[in-house]
Parts: C-alpha cells; sequence; structure tokens
C-alpha cells in the first residue's frame, strides 16, 4: 500500500491526464480522478471528491490536489464531510496541480508517509537557484572521492535525454539512500527540479553527493545513466 492521490480539477479530462501523466512515473500508486461536475460539464462535484478519496484511501493517507479556487472550496467541503479517523489521514496541498501530482506521486511510489508526500508536493516548484549549471560542459568519465563524499559524471546516451520518466526513475533511485545528492545543481531527490534541467542526450549530468551512502548514490546513479534509464 502507498499514499494514494485524488486529483481534483474542474475539467474531467483534464484530472484524467493528470493522472496519466503521473501514472507513468508511479504505476503502484493509486491515483483517482476528480474532474467536472457530475455530468461531466466544466465545474467541481462533491460526490466525485468523496468517491476519489474512498478508492484513493487504502489506509496509508490520501493527499488530494485541486487546480482552481473554487476546486479547493469543494475538496475543504468533502474533507469536512470525512469521519474524523479518516480526516486524520488525508490532506490537501497547495501546489500546483500537475507538478504536484507528479512528485507526489513519485514520493508516494518509494513508500513516503502522508507528511513527505504533501511536503514533495508542496516543493515541487521552485526557481533554479542562481548558476546553476545545466549541463552543457563536456566530460564523460566518472570518478568518486574517498569518505563520505562522492561525485561523478556521465554523458547521457538515451536519446530522450533526461526526461519525465527518466527524471522520475532518478528521484526514486536516491531517495532512500542517506546522502544530499545534488545534480548539476539542483536536488537530485527532486523529480521537478531533474525535469527542469532539460538534459538533452550528449549533454553531462554530473553529480555530487555527502553522507554515509555518498558513493553507494554515485555507483547506482552512474549505472543507471550508462544504462540509458532502461530505454535503450
Amino acid at each position: 500500500m502507498s499514499v494514494g492521490l485524488v486529483v481534483v480539477s474542474h475539467s474531467r479530462k483534464l484530472a484524467e491526464g493528470v493522472c496519466e501523466l503521473a501514472a507513468q512515473m508511479a504505476a503502484d500508486v493509486h491515483l483517482a480522478a476528480a474532474g467536472g461536475t457530475d455530468d461531466d460539464g466544466i465545474g467541481t462535484s462533491l460526490e466525485k471528491i468523496q468517491a476519489g478519496i474512498a478508492s484513493a484511501d487504502t489506509g496509508d493517507g490520501v493527499l488530494l490536489l485541486t487546480d482552481l479556487g473554487s476546486a479547493v472550496m469543494t475538496a475543504e467541503m468533502a474533507l469536512e464531510f470525512l469521519d474524523p479517523d479518516q480526516q486524520q489521514r488525508v490532506r490537501m496541498a497547495d501546489a500546483a496541480l500537475v507538478e504536484g501530482t507528479v512528485a507526489a506521486a513519485v514520493a508516494a511510489q518509494t513508500g513516503k508517509r502522508l507528511p513527505e508526500v504533501l511536503a514533495a508536493a508542496e516543493a515541487a516548484v521552485q526557481p533554479a537557484a542562481p548558476g546553476t549549471d545545466t549541463g552543457q560542459a563536456a566530460g564523460t568519465d566518472a570518478g568518486t572521492e574517498a569518505g563520505d563524499e562522492a561525485s561523478g559524471s556521465w554523458t547521457l546516451v538515451n536519446p530522450m535525454g533526461l526526461h519525465a520518466r527518466p527524471a522520475a526513475a532518478v528521484a526514486q533511485l536516491l531517495a532512500d539512500l542517506d546522502a544530499e545528492i545534488t545534480i548539476n545543481g539542483v536536488d537530485g531527490k527532486s523529480v521537478m527540479m531533474l525535469m527542469t534541467l532539460g538534459l538533452k542526450p550528449g549533454e553531462t549530468l554530473s553529480a555530487t553527493a555527502t553522507g554515509p551512502d555518498a558513493d553507494r548514490a554515485i555507483e547506482l546513479l552512474g549505472a543507471e545513466v550508462r544504462n540509458g534509464f532502461g530505454e535503450m
């Protein structure tokens, strides 16, 4: 089981599309689309949100993600109607719908608990730090350093570069390691930050890890990049 997600949108197609996208990166997470009115018009439906919560709640909690203002109000109403026991394990994120859902789904896929999934959703959209390395520099050799710090760099060989699915794979791969990992200047455990890099085939992915699992992180990451993230 894992934390389930309910996507609340004014549009049925939009809610279903966001769920479809997130499912590509989190196949084991239960995603429920609650979009549109009861007759599939533009708007929101209390009944659809309640049904979504019921279907996504496997006991580990549910996170609601919404689009426009009235969707928030309808979702809040749905939360008020829950019984006290269920209210303890259902939360609503203050996050961008697409980015937040993807980040939450990846976190849930790795077994994170509800507070961590909520935090991942709400941290999904952050500007890249000034001077972020976008991987334009050349370099194909990997190397490690002794102790609790390691680093490596590899050329991306998969045909699509670091697009959504490889970014999710990297974030999941590194999630449980006891190490702080920076990839081309951004948090290597954040799927959304990795996607902002826009690394293309032939460009360089450079990583630095610190902490007890630093060597392991670099080893796993290097193997994943060299294997083309399973796309070759």
